[in-house]
């Protein structure tokens, strides 16, 4: 790719954190912001995204299966979701703004589930070597204040929802694994404050980072 070329290459944003830190929530409202400054965003998902992509969830999501399968099955609906989603957005110059990436699959496979993490390098490499977000935003909440939200929702939960707390502590203590080893890419967000609070916190780390 050419210096011009680079320079024209949309921002890729992802937004991580336990079940029930509320990072969904606050991606439109990131959105926002990125178009208010003209550019176009597209905002996607994991796993999910594509059409195989969101036939992929409703396994992985509701279906029992071996940790490796789980594993592979996110890989391969993060490989579609690159092809046909992602990746033509970047070369667009769109910014890209998904709810989940890799660290997620490091997080809840390996740090929750315990699958060997040298496994999960030789699946990253493999399908998406070439390419890491720009930004990730950490929403990070105790998992004891995050099982309470989870249990509050009036809707039934899916298999990983429904996990007991040690897991998601697990889960947690992966994801600031996975921030400390790579500080200039991740950017812990305390979540467990007032929501205009956390949206000033979103704002100001677009801007520091990316805009």
């Amino acid at each position: 790719m050419s210096r011009s070329e680079s320079r024209k290459r949309g921002k890729f944003i992802t937004f991580e954190g336990i079940d029930g830190a509320g990072k969904s929530s606050h991606i439109a409202g990131a959105a926002a912001l990125v178009r208010g400054r003209g550019l176009n965003v597209l905002t996607t998902r994991e796993p999910g995204g594509t059409a195989l992509g969101e036939k992929l969830r409703g396994l992985l999501l509701h279906e029992a299966m071996h940790l490796e399968t789980e594993a592979l099955l996110m890989f391969a609906a993060r490989r579609e979701h690159l092809a046909e989603v992602i990746e033509p957005a970047l070369q667009r110059g769109d910014w890209v703004i998904c709810d989940r990436f890799s660290d997620a699959t490091y997080a809840y496979q390996s740090g929750g589930r315990g699958l060997d993490k040298a496994k999960l390098v030789q699946l990253e490499q493999w399908v998406h070597g070439h390419l890491q977000p720009d930004l990730t935003l950490l929403f990070d909440l105790p998992s004891s204040v995050a099982s309470q939200r989870i249990a509050a929702q009036a809707r039934d939960l899916d298999r990983f929802e429904q996990e007991r707390a040690e897991f998601h502590e697990r889960v947690r203590l992966a994801y600031l694994e996975r921030a400390a080893a790579a500080p200039q890419r991740i950017r812990r967000i305390d979540a467990n404050q007032a929501r205009d609070r956390i949206k000033k916190l979103i704002q100001e780390a677009l801007i520091e980072y990316c805009l």
